[in-house]
C-alpha cells in the first residue's frame, strides 16, 4: 500500500504455445477486483510469436509482451520479472483460471502482514471442461511443513512480495520442472508465508500439461529436494533437513502412484509392455516407495492418497 492507494501487482506468464484455455486465463485475470495489475507475457521459443501478441491485446490491450527465441519457463518467467513495476508479483500459467478475488485477498494478507514473504491461497484441480477433480485442500504450515510440501504450494496460487523475489534470484535457469518448488524453498528461508482461504486458483489438468510428464518430474523434484536438503546439512539445519528427507519419501511415494496409474492404463489399453517399462522404473528410481507408500495408506486409512500424494506437482 503506497499513500493510501493499492499497491502495483504484477503478473508474468510464460508460454510457447497458443494454448485453447488462453483466452479465458487472460480474461480470469482481467476481471481481477484488485487494481492496479499489469500484465507480462513472455513468448519463449515460438518461431512466429504474433498469434499469442494478437490473442493477449485483444483482451488486455496495455499487456507488455516480449519475445525470447529459445528459452526455458525459468528463464522467460526471470525476463517477466525483471521487467515488472509492481510491490507483488503473480504467475498466471497460459491454461489455468483465477477467481475474480484472488488478487485482492492475497494481496489484502500481504498488506496486514509487512514482514511476510508471500502468500498463497486455496487452489482446485480442474479438468479440460473445467470439472473439478480436486478440491482445494491447502492450510496454513509453517517453514518445516513448505519443506515438507505437507500442503500445495506451486506458482500458480502464490504471490509474492519483490523485494524477498529479487533477493533470491528469482527462478533458478538449471530447472525446468519443479522450479516453482526450488523457488518456494528458497522464499520459505527468508520469512513467512500466509494462507489465504477459498478455492481461488483452478490448476487445469489435460493431456498436453507438462505434469503428466511424471518421470521427468519425479527426477526434477529430487534433484531440487537434494540440493535444498545439502544445503541444510551444511548449515547445521538438522530439523529442515529431516523435512526435506520426508519430502523426499514422499516423492518417491508419487513416483509409484504414478507409474501403478499409468501401468494399469497400458494394461487396458492392451499394452503389458508400456505396463513392465513402468513398473521398471519405478523399481529404479524409487525402490522402497511401494512398500513406504502401503505402509502409509494402512495407517492413515486410505487418507494419503486422496489426491495421488499430488504434492509432487
Amino acid at each position: 500500500m503506497t499513500d493510501g492507494r493499492p499497491s502495483l501487482v504484477s503478473v508474468v506468464m510464460a508460454t510457447n504455445r497458443i494454448s485453447e484455455y488462453l483466452v479465458e486465463a487472460l480474461e480470469s485475470m482481467a476481471a481481477q477486483h484488485r487494481q492496479p495489475v499489469e500484465l507480462i507475457v513472455v513468448v519463449n521459443g515460438m518461431p512466429d510469436a504474433e498469434p499469442v501478441t494478437t490473442a493477449v491485446r485483444t483482451i488486455v490491450p496495455t499487456a507488455l509482451v516480449l519475445t525470447l527465441p529459445d528459452a526455458n519457463v525459468s528463464t522467460a518467467r526471470n525476463l517477466g520479472i525483471a521487467r515488472a513495476k509492481g510491490e507483488y508479483v503473480a504467475f498466471l500459467d497460459d491454461d489455468d483460471r483465477w477467481h475474480r478475488d484472488r488478487l485482492a485477498l492475497q494481496a489484502a494478507a500481504l498488506d496486514a502482514a509487512p514482514e511476510a514473504v508471500a502468500s498463497y491461497c486455496g487452489m482446485r484441480v480442474i479438468d479440460e471442461a473445467g470439472s473439478v477433480l480436486v478440491e482445494a485442500d491447502q492450510a496454513q504450515v509453517d517453514r518445516q511443513g513448505i519443506a515438507r510440501r505437507a500442503t500445495g504450494i506451486i506458482g500458480p496460487n502464490l504471490l509474492v512480495r519483490r523485494a524477498p523475489l529479487d533477493q533470491v534470484g528469482g527462478f533458478h535457469p538449471a530447472f525446468t520442472q519443479a522450479e516453482d518448488l526450488d523457488l518456494v524453498l528458497r522464499l520459505a528461508q527468508l520469512g513467512e508465508f500466509i494462507f489465504v482461504e477459498g478455492a481461488l486458483v483452478d490448476y487445469r489438468a489435460h493431456a498436453e500439461s507438462v505434469t503428466r510428464r511424471h518421470r521427468e518430474l519425479v527426477r526434477s523434484i529430487d534433484q531440487v529436494l537434494l540440493v535444498h536438503r545439502a544445503a541444510a546439512a551444511e548449515r547445521g539445519d538438522r530439523e529442515l533437513a529431516g523435512a526435506l528427507s520426508e519430502s523426499l519419501r514422499k516423492n518417491r511415494r508419487f513416483a509409484w502412484w504414478r507409474a501403478l496409474r499409468s501401468a494399469r492404463a497400458d494394461l487396458r489399453r492392451g499394452k503389458p509392455g508400456g505396463a513392465a517399462r513402468e513398473i521398471a522404473w519405478a523399481l529404479r528410481v524409487a525402490p522402497t516407495g511401494l512398500v513406504d507408500g502401503m505402509f502409509r495408506h494402512t495407517r492413515l486409512g486410505g487418507s494419503a492418497v486422496r489426491s495421488g500424494e499430488a504434492g509432487g506437482r
